[in-house]
């Protein structure tokens, strides 16, 4: 049990290979997911690392022998696994590590309709059920959990073109102007799957590595780091491209670059997919985080909608979408979620608006994002303290009486042309902070001053 505790996290299960996740835990967790879930069936799809192939099997054989059909749809992205979910009707598990290096891997699961499950949603008992199977397996009281009757039955189905049929209903740009278009893989799943949704159209795609390579030998494929994106944009500059797209290894993230090779803030994207949706779905409520930039509820006001705020990361993204039946939400990470979709997060559905925004229209993307980006942000800055509490408590102190605070998540301090945000990291000795003002040097100013307060404690 307490090795499945370490690899199961708030929201997916993730490990190193084989050292904390092997077969014997996939196929475990196989059987404890199809008891937990009552699944008659289930979807698996998987990434291009080495491991992957292995885990999903074994995960299949566990499922199989809890009598659950599975239809095994072989390599995709995260996104495609949602829109098999949804589109089958059935609960799915992905096999990948996102961003992560070579020697993890992971799985991402989920309900029918690709409804998450996550620590408080099924999670816990799927880890609690699995690590059960391993103790009886270990003390010889039961058989392996793949090898308990006649088992359920396999289909292996190829749904990658389904998926960019699906996409390309949602965003039609077979009328934009002709674009060109350099996209970053990573060597990851983006090389799959963009060439899918992108046949066809009017847009000339630069690919930079598309060979699908688990092991990542040109850069980490983490768009979030600024460093993995300069080939990206040497690549836009250099060809004269309209603009740049990097996805993330399971290719549910994307990170989009102007034709200046300048980054395009998921803040901007996020007022941008906003304004798009409300047009097509007007009054509609959109979600967004607490630290992506003031200029999103406000563009969402402008344009009709009712902007609702949450706390970081997708699993309350997501309960709130569904809640509200909100039409998009996004988060300052590059995660985009479209009730189009499920309710779940597409980087190619958004690359997708991005690039009918631009298309559809003759001005370069600097000056159609320039609109939605208002405001100067710090970007997200990690501290190491080892007393978070008494940090943020001098903070408090430090700003009482300068603006309005709110503790949704961690700290947040609005003044009237300025807001930061300083939380704690969940699994680390980390605050994280993000600042925005209306000029730099007011989010400068703001910056340097909480910086400076925490660091005096973490000396």
């Amino acid at each position: 049990m307490g090795d499945l505790a370490k690899i199961f996290k708030a929201y997916d299960v993730r490990g190193v290979v084989p050292g904390e996740l092997d077969e014997a835990i996939a196929e475990a967790v196989g059987a404890a997911f199809v008891e937990v879930t009552g699944a008659a069936s289930v979807v698996v799809a998987h990434d291009m690392r080495e491991s992957s192939p292995p885990l999903a099997e074994a995960f299949i054989r566990g499922a199989r022998s809890r009598q659950a059909d599975v239809v095994h749809t072989g390599l995709g992205s995260t996104d495609l696994l949602y829109y098999a979910s949804g589109s089958l009707g059935l609960p799915g598990v992905m096999f990948t590590a996102s961003h992560n290096p070579a020697q993890y891997n992971g799985m991402k699961m989920c309900r029918a309709g690709a409804v998450p499950i996550g620590g408080d949603t099924g999670l816990g008992e799927i880890r609690d059920r699995a690590a059960e199977l391993m103790g009886e397996t270990r003390d010889g009281a039961a058989e392996p959990a793949g090898s308990a009757g006649p088992g359920g039955s396999l289909i292996e189905k190829d749904l990658l073109q389904g998926y960019a049929d699906h996409l390309r209903t949602l965003v039609d740009l077979r009328e934009i102007r002709p674009l060109k278009v350099v996209v970053d893989a990573g060597n990851g799943m983006g090389g799959h799957t963009v060439p899918a949704v992108f046949e066809g159209l009017p847009i000339e795609l630069v690919p930079l590595y598309f060979e699908l390579d688990g092991n990542f030998p040109n850069h980490e494929a983490n768009p979030l780091e600024p460093q993995n994106l300069v080939d990206l944009q040497r690549a836009v500059v250099e060809s004269g491209a309209d603009l740049g797209l990097a996805f993330d290894g399971d290719a549910d993230r994307c990170w989009v670059i102007d034709e200046r090779g300048e980054s395009v803030s998921p803040s901007a994207v996020t007022a941008l997919v906003a304004a798009r949706e409300l047009a097509k779905y007007p009054g509609a409520t959109i979600i967004h985080n607490l630290i992506t930039s003031l200029g999103v509820p406000e563009i969402v006001r402008e344009h009709g909608g009712e902007p609702v705020r949450t706390r970081v990361g997708h699993s309350f993204i997501k309960a709130e979408m569904a809640r509200t039946g909100a039409v998009f939400g996004g988060e300052h990470s590059a995660h985009y979620y479209f009730r189009d979709f499920w309710f779940a997060d597409s980087g190619m559905l958004a690359a997708m608006h991005v690039l009918a925004a631009l298309g559809e229209q003759g001005r370069p993307l600097s000056e159609v994002a320039g609109v939605y980006s208002r405001y100067h942000a710090s970007g997200e800055i990690n501290s190491t303290v080892s007393d978070q509490a008494e940090a943020l408590r001098r903070v408090r102190e430090e700003f009482a009486g300068r603006g309005e605070f709110d503790e949704l998540d961690g700290l947040t301090v609005t003044g009237a042309d300025w807001w930061f945000n300083l939380r704690a990291s969940n699994t680390e000795p980390l605050l994280r902070l993000n600042a925005e003002a209306a000029d730099e040097s007011k989010m400068t100013a703001i910056r340097d001053e909480v910086l400076a307060i925490v660091g005096k404690v973490s000396e």
